[in-house]
């Protein structure tokens, strides 16, 4: 049985990482492009409707989202990246935002890499889990929006991730926010990081 979520709540948002309530519990972090489904995933994950704002818009999180979650670990909600209709100061400043929390944040134990299943990932997609891979930081990647999708379509798309990403097909969770498909498999996920977290801690 996984992990249950008995109690998630919205911390701070931060224009930079530094110092907020609670900091040095692990760290669960979601990255990915805008719109690609960050905030239905999270509302969806800790099954609390409205804790992460949804919008209809693209690049809506422009901020970096602090959730505490049973008050044990903190879920990182990063800026959606890739989004075309801000300017260039605007995409500096977001990147800049993006490269300043993976350098600082020692507490970072897993980063979930969203991509959007009905799609080849993006060059922008491509660049995150270049970055992810080279950096040596443990990451899964989740295949958002598996409601928008067939059964048939399944593993054509999900084939096309493996390749794309050079990742194997055990690295890959796919994800529905609106049924709850992958949620256990994703609750699993984290509840082991955590607990190899805690089995590596000193006695």
């Amino acid at each position: 049985m996984s992990m249950e979520i008995k109690k998630a709540e919205f911390i701070t948002s931060l224009t930079g990482y530094r110092d907020f309530p609670g900091k040095g519990l692990p760290e669960i972090a979601f990255a990915g492009r805008s719109n690609v489904g960050k905030s239905s995933l999270l509302n969806s994950l800790t099954r609390r409707r409205g804790l992460a704002k949804v919008s209809a818009t693209p690049g809506k999180t422009r901020l970096i989202n602090v959730f505490r979650v049973n008050d044990a670990w903190h879920l990182i909600d990063l800026p959606g990246y890739g989004y075309a209709q801000v300017d260039k100061n605007e995409k500096k400043r977001w990147g800049e935002m993006m490269d300043g929390y993976f350098n600082r944040s020692d507490a970072l134990r897993l980063t979930l890499h969203l991509v959007d299943i009905r799609h080849a990932p993006t060059k922008d997609d491509l660049t995150m889990n270049a970055f992810l891979r080279s950096s040596g930081l443990p990451f899964y990647v989740v295949a958002t929006k598996l409601d928008k999708i067939s059964r048939a379509q399944r593993l054509p798309c999900l084939t096309l991730l493996y390749r794309a990403l050079s990742v194997q097909p055990w690295q890959v969770l796919p994800y529905s926010s609106e049924t709850g498909e992958g949620r256990d498999q994703l609750l699993a996920l984290i509840e082991q990081t955590l607990i190899q977290e805690n089995s590596a801690e000193p006695e």
